[in-house]
């Protein structure tokens, strides 16, 4: 356990992050949909090129609507007054993602940050921090990012024998769902390239967990893992090619729970059960036949070819 006498529970929930800002421009829109796999099998596709390119004289390219853990990335700051733990030993858990307005193709973001959630789980801590993303010029809210990190070594600071554990959301914003037993409604199958790590990190994230082989070594990986938020777009993509007939503005919230590493250039095998207006997916590694992400996206509304 952390030895970390001076960290109060108590007075961590009164904790005020810093706002951020955050700017992109059009370039990172479809940087972001390129790291994510967008017409990596076929550079024309129907479906995708409006994320990367002016198609049939569209003014702006489309934005994919997980690139909303992009705006909150520089935001997410697991940081409270005492609470000490190596970074290194960091695992993203969660993230649950909630949209009201379609992203600009270029934007200039105000970013507020608080405290959603500890736990004391004994030798490890559970935070969870949400960012709420403003558009500066309009004030409008965008987005809702809520990031579940999982600490090790960083628990046991309860000042009772009932382990300290808050949250400030509604119990159904988990990620944690229940697979059906029936046939999935759709399965996709996408590739990730060898260098998709090396991609998506230019989207901001530059963990070297990401691109550095001793590091990875050290961490207990053969190589380099791929992102999690990275795969999650692998996922949310297929549901919104599959399910959503290639609109992404039909996505209302997203919730997604990180099982499992993947490792560059494996294949990655997305199931979908559709019940009512939630898609309930699993995302698993063809080659080692393992699941490594599981979650449900709620919708606005379906298409009438389904």
């Amino acid at each position: 356990m952390a030895d970390t006498p001076e960290f109060d529970p108590a007075l961590a929930l009164s904790h005020k992050f810093p706002d951020t800002t955050y700017s992109y421009t059009e370039r990172d829109s479809a940087l972001y949909a390129l790291g994510i796999g967008a017409c990596a099998s076929n550079a024309v596709d129907a479906d995708e090129l409006k994320f990367v390119y002016h198609e049939d004289g569209q003014e702006s390219i489309k934005v994919l609507p997980t690139f909303a853990a992009i705006i909150a990335l520089g935001s997410a700051a697991f940081d409270l007054p005492g609470l000490q733990f190596d970074p290194r030993l960091l695992l993203h858990g969660q993230q649950y993602i909630e949209l009201y307005k379609p992203f600009p193709s270029s934007c200039h973001i105000h970013n507020k940050v608080s405290l959603a959630g500890l736990h004391d789980k004994g030798k490890a801590a559970i935070l969870e921090v949400e960012t709420k993303s403003y558009e500066k010029e309009s004030g409008d809210l965008l987005c809702m990012n809520r990031s579940t990190v999982y600490l090790r070594g960083a628990g046991g600071f309860s000042n009772s024998s009932k382990p300290f554990s808050y949250s400030n959301y509604p119990l159904n914003q988990t990620s944690a769902v229940k697979i059906p037993d029936s046939k999935p409604f759709s399965v996709f199958e996408d590739h990730t390239q060898a260098s998709q790590a090396l991609l998506y990190r230019l989207s901001g994230d530059y963990n070297p967990l990401h691109s550095d082989p001793m590091i990875a070594k050290v961490a207990g990986f053969s190589q380099p893992i791929l992102h999690g938020l990275c795969t999650l777009g692998f996922a949310v993509r297929a549901i919104i090619k599959n399910i959503c007939k290639g609109d992404p503005d039909m996505i209302k919230s997203i919730a997604g729970r990180f099982l499992l590493h993947v490792y560059p250039g494996e294949t990655l095998v997305t199931e979908m059960w559709l019940e009512g207006l939630r898609v309930i997916y699993r995302t698993m590694v063809k080659e080692r036949k393992r699941t490594v992400l599981s979650g449900y996206v709620d919708l606005r509304g379906l298409t009438s070819s389904l």
